[in-house]
């Protein structure tokens, strides 16, 4: 358990960041752009997102100690790529979803055309921000984001999101679930550990420090996603934000309705305990993870 004093220094942290980073996301499509696309890619990425994969590559570029200047840009693109993600998956021809983060989808605000291309402009947005700041920095911005660019794709989060769309949970094998969610989910929470990582340091180097952020990043996607599941089958939508119980009532696999409420509750405690555990192999090696194991106890924690 982190002590409150921690608890408050995380807010704080998060309160601060927040606001950096929503000031830098208001200027990629600001109120100047009258195209209905950019008014709705502004819509959905203004919409009051908890920034967790900004927030995670900000605080492990500080465990790194990252200049946080050379990793903004790159902590806006995984925000402007997982908006574009919502936003698509959110279309009829995938999860047909009428509320997110608390407001219409962007599909029902606008249409299914202007939703199309806005998740597109996010997407493009984003890699312009990536292109920019390898042209002018080192070659671990290049090589940051290549590893974006493949945890986005269709080795990591397209990749599972087809996945699940070709799925169905009733001939479900538990290897198949844990390979969507990997991925769908896992991939940008990963990318977003990573990324100060892979910009600092040439392959090869601080392997056993790899290695612990590979396992913390990865447990941390899947009891994010299991958390998920079992929210969506104990709250309201008013709760949420989103809504709720329609990946049961669409017969989609998730681990609630795979494994049962209270196996999938069993395996969120399991991956929740592998987080700390990585954590603490960072501690041992020198680390500051106070914020980290804050932050993450936050998530594990979270009713919404």
């Amino acid at each position: 358990m982190t002590e409150s004093g921690e608890v408050s220094k995380l807010d704080e942290y998060i309160r601060n960041a927040s606001q950096t980073i929503n000031g830098l996301l208001e200027r990629v499509f600001d109120a100047s752009q009258t195209d209905v696309t950019a008014e709705a890619a502004r819509y959905s990425l203004i919409a009051g997102g908890k920034r967790i994969r900004p927030i995670l590559l900000l605080l492990t570029g500080d465990l790194l100690e990252a200049e946080r200047e050379s990793l903004m840009p790159f902590a806006c693109a995984i925000e402007m790529i997982h908006t574009y993600s919502l936003i698509h998956d959110d279309l009829p021809c995938m999860d047909d979803d009428t509320l997110r983060r608390g407001r219409p989808t962007c599909h029902v605000r606008y249409s299914e055309a202007t939703a199309l291309l806005a998740g597109d402009a996010l997407l493009n947005g984003a890699y312009e921000l990536i292109l920019e700041q390898c042209s002018r920095s080192t070659p671990g911005a290049m090589r940051a984001g290549i590893y974006i660019a493949e945890c986005a794709g269709i080795k990591g989060m397209i990749g599972g999101q087809s996945e699940d769309i070709a799925t169905n949970c009733i001939h479900i094998t538990t290897d198949r679930l844990y390979s969507i969610h990997r991925k769908k989910t896992g991939a940008l929470i990963h990318a977003s550990i990573m990324v100060p990582f892979v910009y600092l340091c040439e392959p090869g180097d601080k392997e056993e420090v790899r290695l612990a952020l590979e396992s913390f990043s990865g447990h941390l996607g899947l009891s994010f996603q299991i958390k998920d599941d079992l929210l969506d089958a104990s709250s309201t939508s008013e709760q949420m934000g989103k809504t709720v119980g329609k990946d049961e009532a669409d017969g989609k696999a998730t681990f609630v309705t795979v494994f049962g409420y209270e196996e999938a509750e069993r395996l969120f405690h399991a991956e929740a305990l592998e987080t700390y555990r990585a954590l603490d192999s960072l501690a041992n090696m020198g680390y500051d993870t106070a914020l980290l194991v804050a932050l993450t106890q936050k998530l594990h924690e979270r009713e919404k």
